[in-house]
């Protein structure tokens, strides 16, 4: 099968289904390319939905790009229409309106699902999540009409919902298993920092709880128990993280360990179908861990990669991870992936509220987190991707710039 077969079919209609499709235009071949998006809407922003989105009732979705765009580059859209089979022997995608779509090159860029609670029945009038546009607009109309909000989660997706309800006026609960926010994703320092931020925003935030049980009546989550005790619910956000979605790849018998299984080229066990963005995980540059990230920075790269692969050009994936979330008044951004071991050094900002943390391995520079110093954040990426490393005690004198360093 030669590099530029086709047709090409992209499934997903997230960030990195759209940035392919723009990748795969400006290559020349749109005319080849189909693109199956399960929601209605054209493809569109999603980090706005947990802070614009859902603060101003007027706001709309964010389009990646015009209707037009996709028509005059020849790109077909498949949208409302979910796929709902993957035939491998045929190099055939089923669609639930029953169309089949016959394909040279598939792309699985199916996003990830937002995970529920074990024991809690779903379609509950009073429970929310937030992963699309449709469940924006949902809560967006529930946060508007509560009393007060229960977050369950101190991950980024439930801060940065409480944050935002917050700023609303709106009393708010985080309750979260962990000893700290944000465990899994920033270090310590940042941890207690945004704990301390929330905190003195009016947000009720307690850490080490236990979830017990639910009561469950009339269609609603009437109450949880919180460490033994009963909590009345009004309106209840599950922001517990999110699972892959490779429904589609496990049934069609594809390689599966927490997303799609890619290599370096973002090929999966199959060789005519690649994985991009939040559903895949794919192999860290220089090692053989894998590792899947939600992020938009991840999509697209991801998608730039692919669109070399797809025309049988070898372009391994070995871009630097960058985040960033934004919770009421605090800005989060990080550069890299935060080390197991190693030392942590505090770069003092302008204000008490603006700081990095740069972390090293031995003499090398690996990440720095960011809180309210995007000039911190933009100056990292680019001694990470140069791979400098400042001495310590230079790079964390508030006097001297790190744009120096560059």
């Amino acid at each position: 099968m030669t590099p530029h077969s086709s047709p090409i079919v992209i499934i997903g209609g997230g960030h990195a289904g759209a940035q392919l499709c723009g990748a795969l235009a400006e290559a020349g071949l749109g005319a080849q390319v189909h693109l199956v998006c399960e929601e209605t809407p054209l493809p569109y922003h999603r980090p706005p939905l947990s802070k614009a989105y859902l603060k101003n009732p007027a706001e709309t979705v964010q389009l990646h790009r015009a209707e037009a765009w996709y028509a005059d580059a020849g790109i077909t859209l498949h949208r409302g229409d979910a796929a709902v089979a993957l035939d491998r022997a045929q190099h055939t995608v089923r669609l639930a309106s029953g169309t089949v779509l016959p394909y040279a090159q598939l792309v699985l860029a199916t996003g990830a699902r937002a995970r529920g609670l074990h024991g809690l029945p779903d379609g509950l009038a009073n429970v929310a999540v937030l992963r699309n546009a449709a469940d924006a607009e949902r809560l967006r109309s529930q946060i508007g009409a509560a009393e007060r909000i229960t977050v369950l989660g101190g991950g980024f997706i439930g801060l940065e919902i409480a944050g935002t309800a917050r700023a609303l006026g709106k009393p708010v609960t985080v309750l979260e298993s962990a000893p700290r926010l944000l465990g899994r994703s920033v270090s310590a320092d940042i941890g207690d920092h945004v704990l301390q931020t929330h905190r003195a925003a009016g947000i009720d935030v307690r850490l080490g709880v236990a979830v017990g049980g639910f009561e469950v009546d009339a269609g609603r989550l009437q109450a949880l128990h919180v460490d033994g005790e009963r909590k009345t619910v009004d309106l209840q956000v599950l922001g517990i993280g999110a699972m892959p979605e490779e429904t589609l790849a496990r049934n069609a018998g594809l390689d599966c360990a927490n997303g799609i299984v890619v290599d370096s080229l973002l090929r999966s066990s199959d060789p005519d179908i690649l994985a991009i963005g939040d559903c895949c995980s794919f192999p860290l540059a220089g090692g053989d861990r894998h590792l899947r990230l939600e992020s938009v920075q991840n999509a697209n790269d991801q998608a730039r990669t692919a669109a070399a692969t797809l025309q049988g050009k070898e372009q391994p994936y070995a871009a630097l991870p960058w985040f960033w979330s934004e919770q009421g008044a605090l800005r989060l951004q990080m550069a890299g992936l935060m080390p197991a071991e190693g030392t942590r050094h505090r770069r003092p900002g302008a204000t008490p509220a603006s700081f990095s943390v740069l972390h090293y391995v031995g003499e090398r520079l690996v990440c720095v987190e960011s809180v309210n110093a995007p000039m911190d954040h933009l100056m990292s990426r680019k001694l990470l991707e140069a791979g400098k490393s400042p001495a310590p005690a230079a790079a964390c004198d508030a006097a001297t710039p790190l744009k120096s360093f560059v």
